[in-house]
């Protein structure tokens, strides 16, 4: 059951930001689905305060005569400070409220935003607290061509060389192997 809090359509106070966005360009139809649509680099984990701008963004992508508004975008939970389940989008032109739905499952850094036909946008979402050059770096890559490494492997990619990751966090080949279905053996050098 739902909380009266819950129930309440989140608004932002501020004028939605201009997004730090980065989108594939269209495939010809009949092509292949790419794992990733683009890369986006929000300012905060706060979504109320973020998510209008790229929303309005994302509807304004795409060919002049097909403005389908985005209805629902799915989001994982640890990767935002709060968890509105709606959020009013106050556009040039209307007004609606887009639902949001959170999971524990979807990859860390994955956001997928849903249009009213169904046509779904999957970014490849930076953390807000990595630099600049880092951050251009992972979207530049979520958009590049022959970019094959899915969100695992481009939040691996944020950590440079000589640093090493967080403990917990799985290496570049782990993620790629994990995502596969792999499984690592942690054990491997105790034999």
């Amino acid at each position: 059951m739902w909380t009266t809090n819950e129930r309440r359509t989140a608004i932002s106070l501020s004028t939605p930001s201009t997004p730090r966005l980065r989108l594939r360009p269209a495939a010809p139809p009949g092509s292949a689905r790419t794992a990733l649509d683009g890369a986006w680099w929000p300012r905060s984990a706060d979504p109320v305060a973020e998510l209008p701008g790229l929303i309005l963004a994302l509807q304004d992508h795409g060919p002049i005569d097909d403005h389908r508004p985005i209805t629902h975008v799915l989001l994982r939970k640890d990767d935002w400070d709060s968890r509105p389940r709606r959020l009013r989008v106050d556009g040039p032109d209307d007004t609606r409220v887009v639902r949001l739905s959170w999971f524990d499952s979807l990859p860390s850094g994955l956001l997928t935003a849903i249009h009213a036909d169904g046509r779904r946008v999957d970014l490849f979402t930076v953390p807000a607290a990595t630099p600049w050059t880092e951050a251009e770096a992972a979207m530049n890559l979520a958009i590049h061509p022959h970019d094959h490494l899915g969100v695992p492997g481009l939040l691996a990619a944020l950590v440079p060389p000589g640093r090493t990751a967080r403990a917990g966090t799985p290496t570049a080949s782990e993620s790629a192997w994990e995502s596969e279905g792999g499984r690592l053996r942690r054990d491997l050098g105790a034999r």
